[in-house]
């Protein structure tokens, strides 16, 4: 077996530690067991390519890229750029809610506080 890199190594540590932190969130039951699947099925497929980088090397020359570590880095920035807009179209969803839901919680609020109160009756 080749010696693995520092790298790897890194790469490798951070793929077991993502599995057990996806673990973790499925014990505490903040992800389902389909995304517990999905999310163990994408970092073991993670530490594979971090240990065996040139199981990539005939699908990176086909596309054009001498290294696999350039076809990497590419993907990774393209996740990552994908993940900012899907994160900030959620955050402006979520504020637009947010902001609905205060302006009608204000409106009941200055409804009940002009209505005239009921005059009690004593005797």
């Amino acid at each position: 077996m080749a010696e693995l890199l520092g790298i790897q190594v890194i790469g490798s540590l951070f793929g077991i530690f993502m599995v057990y932190y996806s673990f973790l969130q499925y014990k505490r039951k903040e992800i389902s067991g389909r995304e517990y699947i999905l999310w163990l099925t994408l970092w073991v497929i993670f530490i594979l390519v971090a240990i065996f980088p040139g199981w990539l090397d005939p699908f990176t020359a086909r596309i054009g890229f001498i290294r696999t570590f350039d076809f990497l880095v590419l993907v990774g920035f393209m996740f990552l750029t994908g993940l900012l807009v899907y994160t900030y179209a959620k955050l402006r969803k979520t504020q637009s809610k947010l902001e609905e839901l205060v302006r009608k919680i204000a409106i009941q609020t200055a409804k009940k506080q002009d209505s005239p109160e009921q005059p009690s009756e004593k005797d």
